[in-house]
């Protein structure tokens, strides 16, 4: 017989509050061939409101361990932030991440440009696919669904899906799209990009400080559909500053951006709209990221919806199990369980997308996330009295993969 602490993931999902139950009373029964990490543990607390624990669950493919973050938004000293190093087109770990910004807790997020072997010689820029806020400042806008990096979609979902938490203080999943525009003597040019490692072609995107200093080259390469198609030889970069174009390019550049300055990258016919402008000419450049919902979110972070009013979305891989890192929202927004898969070679197996979907609703979420996988799952939290995080599963490549942002867990003293 199985031990109430192990989830089979091979049989039909189980009612919510008897999942709930046996989650509640954790003992510590190891599987057969148990990693390092021991055995699964009850509850701990992190902070007020912020509990830790592993749970060892069956699943198709075989024995799987989750790491746990339960996170309770309506305590009023807790929050969730935007973990990432300062730039879009940067990456760090995880627990280096949490501890500059003094987070409690936190998992990676959102898939990013990691390679760039189908075009040699331009560097990989590190940024995320999807959109990001960060204390309530737009970082980033989503690439082209064609130019993502990471699993297929589900049916119906795209590169501006994200999770967040809005104004009203409760997490919840949305869309973010860019709402931008150049504004010339000639009129107004719509934005197509805005801090983004893949603009649409013929469009224009625009670039910030918060960019960071790697190389604009790669916002011209791949197209919408295909991501290694080649880069374009029809580009044209205008650098304006303080409301005034100051210099233009053929190609794009690198290096960083001042606070008062916005670099404008245009491909095919967006080059051919950047060309008409000429040093001293009065340029004013707009941006923002427009909900779905009209919310106005403190934070948010791309990936790919996995379940929706309590249920599983339509399509989900079934077949393919890995590392995964996920999220899910329960209790309307107020409660906020953060997931990721142990890499450990005893449970390395993983789970399939449909069984992080079952997961996150046996649970008790009604909304869930995917994140970013594989070498990045990381789930770090702090010890009750130390001053910094630890890693808490074992990452699949053996040691922390630096990631472009993740999701925080904060805590007011």
């Amino acid at each position: 017989m199985a031990h109430p602490e192990q989830l089979d993931r091979t049989r039909a999902r189980r009612p919510v509050l008897a999942l709930l139950a046996s989650c509640a009373a954790l003992a510590g029964a190891a599987l057969i061939g148990a990693a390092p990490a021991g055995a699964a543990q009850a509850a701990v607390d992190i902070a007020p409101g912020v509990t830790y624990r592993t749970l060892d669950l069956t699943a198709g493919a075989g024995a799987t361990r989750v790491h746990v973050l339960d996170v309770d938004l309506s305590e009023p000293k807790v929050a969730l932030g935007l973990l990432y190093p300062g730039a879009v087109a940067a990456r760090a770990p995880v627990s280096r991440l949490a501890d500059a910004q003094g987070a409690l807790g936190g998992v990676n997020g959102d898939f990013f440009n990691i390679t760039e072997s189908q075009h040699p010689g331009v560097e990989a820029t590190g940024a995320a696919v999807g959109p990001a806020v960060a204390d309530g400042r737009a970082l980033k806008a989503a690439v082209p669904k064609g130019q993502r990096f990471g699993p297929a979609l589900p049916p119906g979902t795209s590169t501006e899906d994200v999770f967040g938490v809005a104004d009203d203080g409760r997490a919840r999943l949305d869309a973010l799209s860019l709402d931008g525009s150049v504004g010339t003597a000639e009129g107004t040019l719509p934005l197509g990009g805005f801090n983004q490692y893949a603009l649409p072609v013929g469009s224009i995107g625009a670039f910030t400080h918060e960019w960071g200093e790697v190389s604009r080259v790669r916002a011209t390469c791949g197209t919408d559909t295909d991501r290694a198609a080649p880069c374009s030889t029809d580009t044209y970069e205008v650098t304006v500053r303080d409301g005034t174009v100051v210099s233009t390019s053929d190609t794009p550049g690198s290096g960083a951006i001042g606070a008062d300055t916005t670099v404008l990258v245009g491909r095919e016919e967006g080059a051919a709209k950047l060309r008409k402008l000429a040093t001293g000419e009065a340029v004013r450049v707009a941006y923002g990221l427009k909900a779905a919902s009209g919310a106005a979110y403190r934070f948010a972070l791309g990936g790919f919806p996995v379940l929706a009013g309590g249920e599983p979305l339509a399509g989900l891989d079934d077949r393919t199990s890995a590392v995964r890192t996920a999220v899910g929202v329960a209790d309307g927004g107020r409660r906020v369980l953060l997931l990721a898969v142990d890499g450990a070679a005893a449970y390395r197996t993983g789970l399939t997308i449909a069984e992080v979907a079952d997961t996150l609703g046996d649970l008790g979420a009604t909304e869930g996330f995917g994140l970013d996988g594989g070498g990045s799952t990381t789930l770090v939290a702090r010890e009750p009295g130390s001053s910094g995080v630890t890693v808490r599963n074992h990452p699949s490549g053996g040691a922390e993969r630096p990631v472009p942002n993740g999701i925080g867990v904060f805590a007011a003293s």
